[in-house]
């Protein structure tokens, strides 16, 4: 990654206040915080609240209670996507100023009925050229032109997407006047100097466009990108806070200690071997023996 363990680098844990925190958030942090004791990193607290209508102060707040009593401690100050609008909005201007952003009015259900087939729903580009008024199409589309984007992931190995074929042109804002996730999280991780972002296997396709968007908006050096193993239900389904999958909450109100909740969620994605209570302190030497070299795995570098 080109950095030395002295200059230290920044990751985040980036969880959306839509929902109480489950086993799977558990893994996450235990990626987040484990690579950053064990290769002399700092973990920002982003609160992902772009969705307006779904995103509850009482989520907030408990999420930040469950992280201080799992013993999980971020740099200060935390921030929240719902008070960035204006440097979304200067993003979006940059973008507009060189024709890469054109209203849209489609909605899912013409984009599905044009879009055909495939893993995700894909934008045909039905508005690229039609010139609608911005006063009068809420969404706003930013032009993806067709381009491979390769990039090693820390765990995966090399890995190459192309956006413009999986995705079309990128939906910035939506409907109701949101920023969306995609537009939102790639401005932080530039703004915020990210250098490191480790997620779910489940955001892996999502990577390629982050990376073309941050390219746009002027970032040099993509992050690096780490994307680890999900927990899941016997159904094969990930788990949700939607579902009420494993709150830390109710595992807590069961006389859970933090140290079973963390030993849990790291067994349950292969991190450790059996069920046992594991302390934060460990958690470093872990994720660093999971990453290490050897086994196909690609280690974290930080030579100078």
């Amino acid at each position: 990654m080109g950095r030395s363990p002295s200059q230290g680098w920044t990751t985040r844990f980036a969880p959306a206040p839509t929902g109480y925190l489950h086993l799977g958030h558990v893994a996450n942090a235990i990626w987040v915080w484990g690579a950053a004791s064990a290769f002399g990193g700092r973990v920002l607290l982003r609160i992902e609240d772009h969705d307006r209508g779904r995103s509850r102060p009482e989520y907030e707040q408990a999420l930040l209670e469950d992280l201080d009593w799992l013993g999980l401690v971020p740099e200060l100050p935390l921030v929240r996507q719902s008070e960035r609008d204006d440097l979304y909005r200067s993003a979006l201007a940059r973008l507009d100023e060189r024709g890469l952003v054109y209203a849209c009015n489609c909605s899912r259900r013409e984009i599905r009925a044009d879009a055909g087939g495939g893993e995700e729903l894909r934008y045909p580009g039905t508005c690229r050229a039609r010139g609608l008024d911005p006063r009068e199409a809420p969404m706003r589309r930013v032009r993806l032109e067709r381009e491979e984007v390769r990039f090693e992931d820390l765990r995966l190995g090399h890995c190459a997407q192309v956006p413009a074929e999986q995705c079309g042109d990128l939906l910035a804002r939506d409907r109701a006047g949101n920023w969306t996730y995609q537009f939102a999280v790639a401005v932080d991780d530039l703004e915020q100097r990210v250098d490191v972002v480790i997620r779910g296997a489940d955001l892996l396709a999502s990577t390629g466009r982050q990376i073309q968007l941050g390219r746009l908006l002027g970032r040099g050096e993509p992050a690096s990108f780490l994307h680890h193993p999900l927990i899941r239900r016997a159904d094969g389904a990930k788990l949700s806070k939607s579902s009420g999958d494993t709150g830390i909450r109710d595992l807590r109100g069961r006389g859970w200690t933090a140290e079973r909740v963390l030993g849990a969620a790291a067994r349950a994605i292969g991190l450790i071997e059996r069920d046992r209570a594991l302390g934060v302190p460990e958690i470093g030497d872990i994720v660093a023996r999971f990453l290490g070299p050897g086994d196909g795995r690609t280690a974290l570098s930080f030579d100078p």
